[in-house]
């Protein structure tokens, strides 16, 4: 076991605009092993979320930056390759915060045993893990979607909003998705959207009226920006908007704020920030109705997969460029 190699990016460099394989770097270092109450995990794939965007810039947020000259933090699953932990066994395949690494030690308690029999791997990563998560009680605890509302969600092409609109269908929803270029409004159509509008090819507000005739009553926002200003504009009576994320903006130096902020007050209208980590007592709930919806086939997953761990920063910079539709995955080694 000593003579393993763990290869990882370490962040050097707090990046200014898009990401760059100059803000780190890609090293490697002795595999150790694990303590008392830690496992050992040997990394198959990691999830590439735009959350790590914000993890590394300096500054107060709801969990603390990467440090400089660490690891890049990342959630993983990975098989146990050594157990110091009653509770998990050499064989085991988890989920945790492992890092961008081939290998990682880890803290049992820390991680979350997976059925790789019950649903592939990558899966994990998105619909039954953190993306999922945040869309389940991000709709659900936070925007409050009850059947008859009319609800948008933008980045709808991506590992959180193709999530949401499901669930939202599910639970009699109308559902309006908003993505980029004709093949993810196609895509967003064939998994049972209502409606897709492709910003980037149509008048977004004119599309807005003509598909939500009586107004959005829940939208759910990973964008910000213009998008989010437009769909301001368009807001029923008493709309919540679920402020889960602003890719549009975290490469800006400055970001911008909403234009339309008035039209709360004017509809009444409620606008919330919310944090998948708030609801971690309550994964399992999630996770359990969402592998039913899934076995029944109501809700369909779609996993983006890129292979090598040496292609991490050119991957990740596909969340902000557009290229991926699904749960953006990088696949470190094969099972």
């Amino acid at each position: 076991m000593n003579a393993l190699v763990n290869h990882q990016f370490k962040l050097v460099r707090r990046p200014v605009g898009m990401v760059q394989r100059s803000d780190f770097e890609y090293s490697s270092a002795p595999v150790v092993q694990p303590g008392d109450g830690e496992v050992l995990v040997k990394i198959l794939y990691i999830s590439l979320d735009p959350a790590m965007r914000g993890w590394m810039k300096e500054g107060k947020s709801y969990v603390p930056p990467v440090g400089i000259g660490e690891v890049m933090r990342a959630g993983a699953v990975g098989r146990v390759i050594s157990s110091n932990d009653p509770g998990i066994a050499v064989g085991d395949h988890v989920v945790g915060i492992l890092g961008v690494q081939e290998y990682a030690v880890a803290k049992a308690k820390q991680l979350t045993r997976v059925d790789p029999g019950m649903a592939p791997l990558p899966v994990y990563l998105g619909t039954l893990g953190m993306p999922g998560m945040t869309a389940y009680f991000g709709l659900l605890d936070v925007g409050k979607a009850k059947a008859g509302d009319t609800v948008v969600v933008s980045g709808a092409a991506g590992a959180v909003g193709q999530v949401v609109g499901q669930v939202a269908k599910i639970k009699g929803c109308r559902v309006v998705g908003i993505a980029g270029g004709r093949d993810k409004c196609d895509y967003l159509r064939s998994i049972g959207f209502d409606a897709a509008i492709d910003y980037k090819n149509e008048d977004l507000k004119a599309a807005l009226k003509q598909h939500c005739p009586k107004g959005v009553d829940v939208y759910f926002d990973n964008v910000g920006g213009e998008i989010l200003d437009a769909v301001l504009t368009q807001l029923a009576m008493h709309a919540r908007i679920v402020i889960c994320g602003a890719i549009s903006q975290y490469n800006e130096a400055t970001m911008k704020g909403p234009a339309n902020y008035m039209s709360l007050l004017v509809n009444r209208a409620t606008m919330q920030g919310m944090v998948v980590f708030d609801y971690a007592s309550r994964y399992g709930e999630a996770a359990r109705e969402m592998a039913a919806w899934m076995a029944s086939g109501q809700l369909k997953t779609r996993e983006h997969i890129v292979e090598g761990l040496e292609t991490f920063p050119e991957t990740l910079a596909k969340l902000f460029t557009g290229e991926n539709t699904g749960k953006l995955v990088l696949k470190v080694a094969s099972s």
